[in-house]
């Protein structure tokens, strides 16, 4: 039966309890185990048996046989993936643009949903939507620890047609000088983008359009699914509703900050620290005003918003960084502790992208997306040194992204306009807590 995405796309009161982060904190992150450790710095989709017959499309135009991947060719996959189409496209339609985004665009198999469009983007800001695509829910399944690839069972081609982009400019693969300030310009790059694809996948024209993703892409989804809406005649496609898996919706010092004491403590099992410890970060959620955060903002019915800071600082006034601290503590007790996925424990697996975690480990390089042989397979450009997360530059213009977080106006204006959101975050999370991100949805 083929399933409409609609139906999986509940309202926004349905808050279902699964992920990333800004790159501030990650490059914060990654300089703390240093420290706590003293080491690592146009064709015819054809019938597929292994990960299920796709449906039958077709490209008019000539222009998409230049994108085209032999599912049978995309290296250390020994299975069909299925044809699918990937490259660079610009930005604009003017002939001296520079800059590109990359995408991987797959159709739907025989389940999936001919009338929708689902767009998937990572978040960081910087972080590749190539990992959600390897390791989250595309066709090819390559996770930690695994050998080789095999065939996803649940990718969401059996929801629709699906289309990674690595965006904004700066991102992965994509190409070109950052040059914007904020998540409107964000929004105009990326809709001049799928200008631009629609152009060449003509066929995907007036498909209802989900927009979805993780971690900043809290920032990300909604700005985009709100400049659409503000500008109907510049795509053929209708917005139908979003999907975001543990978005950034508040400033750090809600999302991180607040709850992270309240969390070690839901969580003793995982975080085994000494009476000792356990009263000084207790001390300092309480001088820091976070233990009284959580008792008046995590109430039902919620107090009248907007909710105040607990203090100055949207990241942490000083002396009040306890998540760091914890973070380093846990890090001499557990070496491999993930701030992704707590209950890990050594030995750390092997991961074919080298990151994200709570640092980054490349045990084989170059890593996959790296490979000659794969660029070549995707039409990647071979002179682009691809890393799941930009860490090093930002994909804005200093001092970063002015945007304020979508929950205090974007969000709620999405929503009172009718799409349906879907708001997913883990509970085995230390990098968006579960709790700060219903502070941030209590307003």
């Amino acid at each position: 039966m083929r399933r409409p995405l609609s139906l999986l796309l509940l309202s926004f009161s349905t808050v279902v309890t699964a992920f990333t982060h800004p790159l501030s904190r990650q490059r914060s992150l990654v300089r703390q185990r240093e420290k706590a450790l003293g080491r690592r710095s146009a064709s015819v989709h054809t019938h597929n048996t292994n990960v299920g017959s796709r449906s039958s499309t077709r490209f008019a135009n000539p222009e998409a046989a230049s994108f085209h991947v032999d599912g049978t060719q995309i290296p250390e996959v020994d299975f069909n993936a299925g044809d699918s189409w990937s490259g660079l496209l610009p930005i604009s339609s003017d002939p001296n643009e520079t800059r590109k985004l990359f995408f991987w665009y797959y159709p739907p198999t025989a389940n999936g949903n001919e009338n929708d469009l689902i767009f998937w983007t990572n978040g960081g800001p910087g972080c590749s939507s190539l990992e959600g695509f390897l390791q989250e829910n595309g066709p090819i399944s390559w996770q930690f620890g695994q050998a080789r690839p095999t065939p996803n069972p649940y990718s969401w081609t059996n929801l629709g047609h699906m289309l990674w982009v690595e965006q904004p400019v700066g991102t992965g693969f994509s190409q070109g000088e950052p040059n914007i300030h904020n998540e409107t310009e964000l929004a105009m790059q990326f809709v001049g983008f799928m200008q631009q694809f629609l152009n060449i996948f003509a066929e995907l024209k007036g498909k209802k359009f989900y927009l979805t993703g993780e971690s900043y892409a809290g920032f990300y989804v909604p700005y985009i699914a709100d400049y659409i809406y503000s500008n109907p005649s510049l795509l053929q496609l209708e917005v139908q509703g979003l999907w975001l898996g543990s978005p950034v919706l508040a400033p750090d010092v809600v999302s991180i900050q607040v709850p992270a004491v309240n969390f070690v403590h839901k969580n003793q099992n995982v975080f085994p620290f000494n009476q000792s410890f356990l009263a000084t970060i207790n001390k300092i959620a309480k001088g820091c005003n976070y233990t009284s955060y959580l008792k008046n903002f995590l109430t039902y019915p919620p107090p009248l918003a907007p909710f105040p800071l607990p203090g100055i600082s949207v990241e942490s006034d000083p002396g009040c960084d306890v998540y760091s601290l914890i973070v380093e503590a846990v890090l001499l007790l557990n070496p491999a502790f993930d701030i992704f996925r707590i209950l890990d424990t050594p030995p750390v697996l092997w991961d074919v992208l080298g990151f994200p975690g709570t640092f980054p480990q490349i045990q084989v390089a170059p890593v996959y997306f790296n490979r000659p042989d794969v660029k070549a397979a995707i039409h990647a450009p071979a002179n682009v040194q691809w890393t799941e997360c930009n860490l090093n530059e930002s994909v804005f213009v200093a001092p970063g992204d002015t945007s304020s977080p979508s929950s205090w106006e974007v969000l709620p204006r999405l929503i009172a306009r009718g799409a349906r959101t879907v708001l997913v975050t883990g509970l085995a999370d230390f990098v968006l807590i579960s709790e700060g991100t219903r502070i941030a949805i209590q307003k």
